[in-house]
């Protein structure tokens, strides 16, 4: 099948759902030659990918599920990665305390063989086990840049501080943070470099085969006007929508399913001074953890709750902040209550239906489903880590090579996203960089600006001839300028909730200005465009 000319009516992928995967397969369908179009029928990043614990990690727990090859694709992707984007991603230490005595209710494959080789153990995970998980974690994915596993004594550590007298050992391990919603607004940029058109607020109400290729109708959510773009091949990406668009909008009879599992977190003030995160394990065998968010909150997630239907909105619910407030107790020497939640807020896994018994257990590996025996191909994408996006991308693109045997070869790692080309440990020259230039920056506001934009924060103020006003928490002119011109930024809620978190900070009338200035805004850069 031949590869389209960029600017024919004809694209080679149509790609539904500005997801990170969405938007990771255009990117990398884009930089191999083919020409792609995204339609997104909200914001980019708007559910799932914005609402993750944040995490670039293996996976730890999945090592008790016997899912080495997942856990090691993404331990090898937390340092390709950490590469590619050092401003949204960074390291960060992880403190796993152990107590002797605690049981678990645990039905995981590793706990069964447990209690059947020595059920005197049953219900407890001995250290051994544990030290032997990190052994694997440490070595299984090639660590080259993090620190591997030490012991702490919680009784001396700063560490142990935080925490009840009854934890006095403890587990440091590493992995990795990220800014999720801008991993995906910098893909999506990265690939538009690359010639895709990305569409936001774009929903495609039908999809057909005609002809060889496909027929895609899509309207836009604000002003209701259709439209009818065609394509050589149709990517699914709909994340919790994947069946419906298989279903509805292709109208394909199909005997794979998805599993909708709804992970709710919740913020609350700083529960402790350090820089380090915590991993907790609950008496009903599940995880969660307690992280540093934003320099003065805590985030303690998640839960795994089977969600009815995507269309359902998801919510954390008074039985799970009562749960995450009941379990993150169990460890600190404070018990933590609802006067100290801030914030909460809830994403829909779109995991692949393999049959598992509970929410938890279900599989956390993509499923890339080709249906090409009926002419136009259709691919549809199952499930997924944010920490293995860039891989599935590759897969992805190796999946339906045939039907594009002029495309490039695969590219993408470690080629820098937009405003990370600088080196791993290069945030400090770059925050003093900022600060010389513009003095009027306090420090915090300079490092929030590296660590959104990179190498670009210099170009976004230069481009300006400074912040310009100020609408609270650092929030600039300048800044909304840039996410509205390059980041497909339309709202305020776009701005203050998913390329930032300044939603934590900002009142209501602040985020109303907010609101006033970009529709002012808007007008302006439409009369512009009218104007040319």
């Amino acid at each position: 099948m031949p590869t389209a000319d960029r600017n024919s009516e004809i694209a080679d992928l149509f790609v539904i759902g500005g997801g990170i995967n969405g938007c990771g397969i255009a990117r990398d369908a884009a930089g191999r030659g083919l020409s792609v179009v995204l339609a997104e029928m909200g914001d980019l990043a708007q559910a799932t990918s914005s609402s993750s614990t944040k995490l670039f990690h293996g996976g730890l727990r999945y090592l008790e599920y016997f899912e080495f090859r997942l856990v090691r694709e993404a331990l090898i992707e937390r340092e390709t990665l950490l590469r590619a984007m050092p401003h949204i991603s960074w390291p960060m230490r992880f403190v796993l305390p152990y107590h002797a005595g605690m049981r678990f209710e645990s039905e995981t494959p590793t706990a069964r063989l447990l209690n059947a080789v020595m059920p005197w153990m049953r219900g407890r995970r001995p250290a051994w086990l544990i030290r032997l998980g990190l052994f694997l974690y440490d070595y299984l994915g090639g660590r080259q840049i993090l620190p591997g596993t030490r012991t702490l004594d919680l009784t001396r550590a700063p560490e142990g501080l935080p925490l009840k007298p009854a934890f006095r050992r403890a587990f440091e391990y590493s992995d990795c943070w990220i800014e999720d919603s801008r991993l995906v607004i910098l893909n999506a940029r990265d690939a538009e470099a690359r010639g895709a058109t990305i569409l936001t607020r774009t929903r495609v109400t039908g999809a057909m085969r005609e002809d060889g290729l496909w027929r895609i109708e899509m309207e836009d959510t604000q002003t209701g006007i259709p439209s009818t773009r065609r394509a050589r091949m149709l990517v699914n990406a709909g994340g919790p929508w994947v069946g419906q668009v298989i279903r509805d909008v292709a109208h394909i009879a199909s005997t794979e399913g998805v599993r909708l599992v709804r992970g709710s977190h919740i913020v609350t003030r700083k529960l402790f001074d350090h820089d380090k995160a915590y991993f907790f394990q609950g008496r009903d065998g599940r995880i969660i953890f307690a992280i540093p968010y934003e320099h003065d909150f805590t985030l303690i997630g998640t839960t795994d709750a089977d969600h009815p239907d995507p269309a359902a909105p998801a919510v954390c619910t008074d039985a799970e902040i009562d749960y995450l407030l009941g379990f993150a107790s169990e460890y600190f020497a404070r018990p933590v209550t609802r006067s100290d939640v801030v914030w909460t807020y809830s994403g829909v896994r779109p995991l692949y239906d393999d049959g598992a018994k509970s929410a938890t257990a279900a599989t956390r590996d993509y499923v890339l489903s080709l249906d090409d025996a009926q002419g136009a191909p259709l691919l549809n994408v199952f499930g997924g880590k944010i920490t293995t996006y860039r891989r599935l991308a590759e897969a992805a693109l190796e999946k339906i090579g045939r039907h594009f045997p002029q495309a490039g070869g695969p590219w993408t790692a470690g080629v820098a996203l937009p405003g990370g080309d600088f080196p791993v440990d290069g945030v400090g020259a770059l925050v003093d960089d900022l600060r010389a230039a513009y003095c009027e920056l306090e420090p915090r506001q300079a490092l929030r600006l590296v660590r959104a934009y990179g190498t670009e924060a210099r170009a976004m103020l230069d481009a300006a001839n400074g912040p310009g006003q100020d609408f609270g928490a650092g929030l600039t002119e300048a800044e909304l300028d840039w996410l509205m011109r390059h980041e497909y930024a339309r709202t305020a809620e776009d701005v203050v909730w998913r390329r930032s978190k300044l939603g934590l900070r900002l009142d209501a009338e602040q985020v109303a200005a907010i609101e006033a200035w970009m529709a002012a805004r808007r007008r302006a850069l439409a009369a512009t465009a009218a104007a040319e």
